[in-house]
């Protein structure tokens, strides 16, 4: 990756505390030092704390970290939009953390930066990769129908435009050049420029982690979002955590108060809801030596991040039974993609034991 002009300079936009991470790890790569970063801030409470710390992390590497109440009202977009615009003009790079959100693809237009760089959001990048690859309509993977409501179709034409910007332009007047910093195993279509990211800046900053004895198990979000049942997930946690001897569960942030509470009642887990997100919370330590998780991001960042100790993370996949009647068609195919490119870490069964073979 080549330094952005010093009179242009880059902006990031993030909206998750994991897109803060991973535009951290990118300028740690990158050595961009000229970065201003826009938290686009969302309303979940756990969301906007985690984020508060981040920037904390941030502006103290640092970079310029500029906070904006961008859904604080309905004229909070207007006011966020015409805040932005000469920053978006000058830019002569974009860093952006969610393709996927309507914010950043409406900001997108309004760009002339030569330089877009997308960093990790999790497994999403994974199908937005594929879905810019197939020149589809960029659309969640959880979202169920057919995305063409009264809204999709008012909002169509910014979604064309961000998804071209995003497209590799390699020559003529509009050259444009797209560049991917993940830890995710992707394919990428030709054009676009493939950094790793080994969470070199993570295992610098924090740790090594003391390890316990137990057993740590990661929450998801898959039951908020509709994807899985939530009486088949909570049987899950508690036959995971009674066959491998958990004692913690760190909560998803997106993860409801009242699930939580039930699971904490039904499976005597200690429910641990983290300030950071969890690469740090497990670089930082205490960690257990062995993690549990369900398709999931952190089935790939974490064994980097954890990297050099004697951690173990271990996945278990989900079965088609716990998924809900309105799941999306895409869900099981995507997640069980999730869980067979993970390296370095164990599968199990859905009863709890590894796998064979």
């Amino acid at each position: 990756m080549t330094p952005a002009p010093a009179d242009s300079g880059t902006l990031a936009f993030v909206e998750s505390p994991v897109q803060l991470l991973n535009v951290l790890e990118w300028a740690h790569t990158a050595q961009a030092t000229a970065l201003t970063v826009v938290v686009l801030s969302p309303h979940d409470p756990m969301t906007r704390g985690q984020l508060r710390r981040m920037a904390e992390l941030a502006r103290d590497e640092g970079h310029t970290v500029r906070w904006e109440e961008a859904r604080g009202g309905p004229t909070a977009p207007l006011r966020t939009i015409g805040g932005l615009t000469p920053l978006l003009r000058r830019a002569g790079r974009i860093v952006l953390g969610d393709p996927f959100s309507r914010y950043v693809q409406l900001l997108l237009t309004l760009t002339r930066a030569r330089e877009l760089v997308v960093v990790d959001d999790g497994t999403a990048t994974m199908e937005f990769i594929g879905q810019l690859a197939r020149g589809e309509r960029l659309v969640r993977w959880h979202r169920h129908g057919t995305g063409r409501g009264a809204r999709d179709l008012l909002f169509a034409p910014f979604a064309n435009t961000a998804r071209r910007r995003l497209t590799p332009a390699p020559e003529g007047r509009r050259r444009r050049t797209i560049g991917l910093f993940s830890s995710m195993p992707v394919d990428v279509p030709p054009g676009v420029q493939v950094t790793a990211n080994d969470f070199a800046w993570t295992r610098a900053r924090f740790g090594p982690p003391r390890l316990t004895r137990g057993t740590d198990l990661v929450g998801t979000s898959l039951v908020e979002t509709g994807v899985v049942d939530a009486d088949r997930y909570l049987e899950a946690v508690r036959t995971l955590a009674r066959t491998h001897g958990a004692t913690r569960y760190f909560a998803h942030r997106r993860e409801s108060t009242d699930k939580l509470r039930r699971l904490a009642t039904e499976t005597g887990l200690e429910v641990v809801r983290p300030d950071l997100p969890l690469e740090l919370i497990a670089r930082r330590g205490p960690i257990g030596r062995l993690i549990l998780s369900f398709p999931s991001t952190v089935v790939h960042t974490l064994p980097l991040a954890l990297l050099g100790t004697e951690v173990r993370v271990a996945v278990c996949d989900i079965d088609p039974t716990w998924l809900t009647a309105g799941a999306s068609p895409r869900a099981q195919g995507f997640l069980d993609g999730v869980t067979g490119t993970a390296r370095d870490v164990q599968r199990l069964r859905f009863t709890g034991e590894p796998a064979t073979g």
